[in-house]
């Protein structure tokens, strides 16, 4: 290859990372648009945020979001915080073992097992409210916490089960039996050896699950009125017969997308590394 060529392909090659990279920025500018223009629309005045054209050079003002911190804000936050978390935390207790004996002990018919719990995720929400309202009312779980734990629990726990088997199929399966032939227990082989491994799988998972429970609002709306709502029963409340108060509509709705956003942020890292499992061998 003589020296013309290499700076010719070289010079390919520097273009085409440029176009990729230019190609790249612009996705993220147009999926992240959409958050930017909503935490903006919540820093400008109701006649501001109603105009039409839209306000594009404005003063910012914190009176949007100073309103909605006066009504009440942060017990609907506490729920979405405790219902979230909790699904989450009990979609991994309950999940973790179900995806260790589907693919690194596997059990007879784990095809069967694995689209039994995926076809739970076929039933339409509204199809399941009628008898999911009868139980919670003969529970007394109406307007409770813990029924919103549960339901969401039920909802993420097949994906959470399909996610983490996954991770756990692209681990060295001679490592596993290494560890056996040392004399290591279940308990033993899942908790130091497994677990470990598929951090990143877990924190994928978790995130997910975060998303799913935090977004949540059909079960939300009609489990809860008052003592257990949530965030996105808190943003409703911005929409009523007086009219659609964008201002402190942008400003609370980027208030209950900051958490989410935050944990999405804190694990990056371990996010990537968790999607990205068993994509080079």
């Amino acid at each position: 290859m003589t020296v013309q060529a290499a700076r010719t392909q070289l010079g390919r090659a520097t273009v085409s990372k440029v176009g990729w990279s230019a190609l790249a920025w612009v996705v993220a500018i147009v999926f992240f648009f959409p958050v930017l223009w909503m935490a903006l629309e919540g820093l400008k005045t109701e006649v501001q945020a109603a105009s039409i054209p839209p306000t594009i050079l404005f003063v910012p003002t914190l009176s949007a979001i100073q309103d909605v911190l006066s009504r009440d804000f942060p017990p609907y936050l506490i729920n979405s915080a405790t219902a979230t978390l909790g699904s989450t935390l009990l979609v991994l207790v309950l999940g973790l073992p179900a995806a260790y004996a589907l693919s690194i002990r596997p059990v007879k018919r784990t095809r069967d097992v694995l689209f039994f719990f995926i076809s739970t995720r076929f039933l339409p929400f509204a199809a399941s409210l009628v008898p999911l309202y009868l139980l919670a009312r003969n529970l007394h779980l109406l307007d409770n916490i813990m029924a919103l734990v549960i339901i969401y629990t039920t909802i993420n726990l097949p994906l959470g089960i399909w996610l983490l088997r996954s991770f756990m199929l692209e681990l060295p399966h001679e490592l596993v039996e290494a560890a056996r032939v040392d004399g290591a227990s279940m308990r033993h082989e899942l908790t130091r050896i497994v677990i470990p491994l598929i951090t990143p799988g877990i924190a994928a998972t978790s995130l997910i699950c975060l998303i799913f429970s935090w977004n949540e609002f059909f079960y939300a709306v009609n489990f809860t009125s008052s003592i257990a709502a949530t965030s996105p029963i808190f943003l409703v409340g911005f929409i009523s017969g007086r009219g659609l108060f964008y201002a402190k509509l942008a400003a609370a709705a980027t208030l209950a997308s900051l958490p989410v956003l935050l944990a999405g942020w804190i694990a990056q890292k371990q996010l990537i590394r968790g999607l990205t499992m068993g994509a080079v061998k």
